[in-house]
């Protein structure tokens, strides 16, 4: 649910393995895409105070639902995202869906200090990772389901950097934290691999492990790339902020593959 910029290639990654795949869009033109690629399409948009479109025969007889929704509250403030899941929630109660991988993201352990796994207690500041987290919860406290929750640090890959928009910037602050970033390709692994183990029922990191600072990151992906690189303050040289581990993916012997270097 939700083919987007990680929800479209990871349904094209699963077809090819010979699942058989549905997908939801909110545009007709990403509904012609999906439906030529194969994939089994459905124009749904979730909305505040109802759903919009044919969730039902969307959900009849999944095995597997992975809910890719981002909060999207920046371009959408007047709109929770929580009643968004709750709906869904209700949907997917009422059509009997078991498995559930649930896409949320590392910002709901807030402004915590050192390392973090999935053991560490969750602590959002800001209202859309409050969000994710209560919807994270009515889906893991439901002991009729089997979901998972993955929550994935910042994204790159194809068209997808910060640094871009970095690039130039002149006494940006926070320069000795660490990253916490993961590749497209490693989001896509990590998803595949909880749906062939069948790994249900837990909370996955999704972290590539390796931690460089932003100010050395960010200044040597832009020299890669040949861009402008962004300037960082000099009276911010201390502290790691937090390093998020991928503690769980890693006890399970796996490994991520696509470096978060150029």
């Amino acid at each position: 649910m939700g083919c987007g910029w990680l929800g479209f290639p990871l349904a094209l990654a699963l077809l090819e393995e010979g699942y058989i795949m549905r997908g939801t869009s909110t545009t007709d033109s990403k509904i012609d895409l999906l439906t030529s690629k194969g994939i089994q399409a459905f124009k749904v948009a979730l909305r505040s105070d109802k759903i919009e479109g044919p969730l039902f025969e969307f959900l009849h007889e999944l095995d597997v639902l992975v809910i890719n929704i981002p909060p999207g509250m920046r371009k959408n403030p007047s709109e929770s995202y929580f009643e968004k899941m709750k709906l869904l929630y209700k949907g997917i109660k009422d059509k009997s869906v078991g498995k559930i991988v649930f896409v949320s993201s590392t910002s709901v352990y807030g402004n915590a200090e050192g390392e973090i796994s999935e053991e560490d207690r969750a602590q959002p500041v800001t209202d859309s990772a409050r969000q994710l987290l209560k919807s994270e919860k009515l889906f893991l406290e439901d002991d009729q389901l089997h979901t998972t929750v993955v929550r994935f640090g910042g994204l790159i890959g194809p068209d997808r950097h910060p640094v871009t928009m970095l690039s130039g910037k002149t006494g940006i602050k926070n320069g000795a934290e660490a990253v916490n970033l993961i590749h497209l390709d490693d989001c896509i692994h990590l998803i595949r691999r909880i749906i062939q183990n069948d790994w249900w029922n837990e909370i996955f990191n999704g972290v590539y492990p390796d931690h460089p600072s932003k100010a050395e990151y960010y200044v040597q992906e832009a020299l890669s790339r040949g861009l402008e690189i962004p300037h960082y303050s000099s009276s911010n040289k201390t502290g790691s902020g937090k390093i998020i581990i991928s503690r769980n993916f890693l006890i399970k012997k796996e490994e991520f593959h696509t470096s978060i270097r150029s």
